[in-house]
């Protein structure tokens, strides 16, 4: 297929008026300049502190740019404009950095009730959910260094794994698919075991459970090989959704600042190449996996369609997945469905002040990701001279 599928701007934004582009291109401009990104974050975090009142602010700007509303009635209407383009939606309530065990409590209620509006609604084929929202950090990290818990802990660490449990139980009765989200590496560990007991107890007629792969570590694919060769003989099937990765200048500091090898590819130019490996090892592999293609890097998406075709698999055939987050990468997303792929974008939903760790890390990537940003600002300004000419 030609890449000129994703230079079609008339598709990518079809759903944008010309204030939405207008605005977009601002943000943009603004996410390319990494000093100016730090300086933005670091205020913005500062007057949250103090509750001084910018919510409005943000809210009006990047916040509706990257996420569907406060709550799921607020992201109603953006859900149905992208299923009419064929486009579904994965909403991810994004609340970060909880501590208290009433806090994970209700954030398990809030995936539970998620699968119950995903299950009735066909624009919804998948639920989310990031681990650390159902059990402490500092509990994953101790588990995935191995380091014995006391009684209290053990106690605490068996809530978590109930959660899990009731979470990837219910997705699997209610038939809708559920997404694990990957972390930092150092808790990523504990996140992995728990995945993989989930996929083996509710894999096993289909594909419900999928464990987040970060290419932009060097070890995944290794992982991945020592999963398939164990268990190659076993009635269970994998489910992998594949990203390139979030953490990234964090995993190099605190590599550094530990004293350990850094789990990150030196290179952008290395964990593209990761990525790709990684397609090639899913194809090889089909009759045991189902994999989500979670990227905003066309050249990796062109593979994956060269490949369905050599493998002859159908557009739409259910073993792939592909998937951008709301606010990047449309000329992706709305090109894929228009060609009849099977596409979904992950829309965060929540209160202002609990999505700003999600909203910071999606300007810091944008600014470190070599391109990335100015690729959208050129296919919005693209699209703006083709509306003028009308």
């Amino acid at each position: 297929m030609s890449k000129n599928i994703f230079n079609d701007t008339e598709t990518a934004f079809k759903l944008k008026s010309k204030i939405n582009l207008y605005n977009a291109k601002i943000l943009f401009v603004v996410i390319t300049k990494k000093i100016l990104v730090s300086i933005l974050t670091k205020s913005t975090l500062f007057l949250l502190k103090f509750k001084i009142p910018i919510k409005w602010a943000l809210k009006g700007t990047i916040y509706n740019h990257f996420c569907g509303g406060i709550n799921y009635d607020e992201c109603n209407k953006t859900i149905s404009e992208m299923k009419s383009l064929g486009v579904n939606s994965i909403l991810d309530y994004s609340v970060e950095a909880l501590e208290k065990e009433e806090d994970f409590q209700r954030a398990y209620n809030k995936k539970i009730e998620i699968i119950d509006l995903t299950k009735n609604n066909d624009s919804i084929p998948f639920a989310v959910f990031k681990p650390t929202s159902l059990g402490r950090y500092e509990l994953f990290k101790k588990v995935s260094s191995k380091i014995k818990l006391n009684p209290i802990e053990k106690e605490e660490w068996g809530r978590v794994i109930n959660r899990f449990d009731n979470i990837c139980g219910y997705a699997k009765k209610s038939n809708v698919k559920i997404l694990i989200d990957a972390e930092e590496y150092e808790v990523q560990f504990a996140i992995d075991n728990l995945a993989l007991e989930m996929m083996r107890k509710f894999n096993i007629v289909n594909v419900i459970v999928y464990n987040t792969i970060q290419l932009y570590r060097w070890d995944r694919i290794p992982f991945i090989k020592s999963l398939i060769e164990k268990y190659k003989n076993s009635k269970f099937k994998f489910g992998f959704k594949l990203v390139r990765g979030a953490y990234m200048e964090k995993e190099r500091d605190l590599a550094l600042k530990e004293g350990y090898k850094s789990p990150i590819c030196q290179t952008k130019t290395e964990t593209d190449q990761n990525f790709d490996n990684c397609i090639d090892l899913m194809f090889d592999n089909l009759d045991m996996i189902d994999f989500f293609v979670a990227s905003h890097n066309e050249n990796s998406n062109l593979k994956v369609i060269d490949k369905m075709n050599k493998f002859s698999l159908s557009n739409d055939n259910e073993k792939v997945w592909f998937g951008q987050l709301y606010g990047m990468g449309d000329n992706i997303s709305y090109n894929l469905a228009k060609n009849g792929y099977n596409v979904a974008k992950i829309l965060p939903f929540g209160p202002v002040e609990n999505l700003m760790p999600y909203l910071i890390r999606r300007a810091q990537e944008n600014s470190s990701i070599e391109g990335q940003s100015n690729r959208e600002l050129d296919l919005i300004n693209s699209e703006l001279i083709r509306r003028s000419k009308i």
